[in-house]
């Protein structure tokens, strides 16, 4: 059983072909081993820790709801969150589809994170914040819809870690075998 950690870089695909034209980036490029797929997803526009496994069972225990592995964020916002707001994060919020499980979300200080290509766009005037946000479920694009929700529009989205698997000090585009008796190192 093999199950990698890949650091997925900003505008990367999470699938191996891109019928696209022009084609888009996708996992193809990174020299990963033969036979391993994405357990879940991470948006083209979002950054950070992509687990990959030829496990079926694996797969399907880390992107299950029932088994709420919490999925963890840094995420970049526009403006300063007030603490109202991140009480509406910690108690769910209403998106379109249905309400959300509560988050854990705090403010956080600017992470030391490796410069984003292209840069997230700066605007003097408007302030921004980093949160850590934590969620049970995997909805499409469910981090993004929630802060706009709570009027905090996403600028960046960095995923930490998934369950017990974290990114530790892996740079954009790097991976690594993670291992032990259930791939918990790492």
């Amino acid at each position: 059983m093999a199950l990698i950690a890949l650091n997925k870089p900003f505008g990367v695909l999470c699938q191996f072909t891109d019928r696209s034209v022009p084609p888009r980036r996708t996992l193809a490029e990174f020299g990963l081993p033969a036979g391993v797929y994405p357990a879940g997803r991470l948006d083209h526009d979002s950054e950070g820790l992509l687990l990959l496994t030829d496990d079926g069972r694996l797969a399907h225990r880390i992107t299950d709801p029932r088994h709420k592995q919490p999925k963890t964020y840094l995420v970049q916002v526009e403006g300063a969150p007030s603490p109202e707001q991140l009480a509406r994060l910690r108690a769910g919020v209403e998106l379109n589809d249905g309400p959300t499980l509560p988050a854990d979300a705090a403010l956080v200080e600017p992470p030391a994170l490796w410069p984003r290509d292209p840069p997230v766009r700066y605007r003097r005037s408007v302030p921004d914040a980093w949160l850590r946000l934590a969620i049970r479920e995997g909805r499409n694009r469910q981090v993004r819809r929630m802060t706009a929700a709570v009027g905090l529009p996403t600028l960046r989205l960095v995923r930490v870690a998934v369950g017990d698997w974290s990114l530790g000090a892996l740079a954009p585009g790097q991976w690594r075998e993670l291992s032990g008796p259930s791939g918990r190192r790492g």
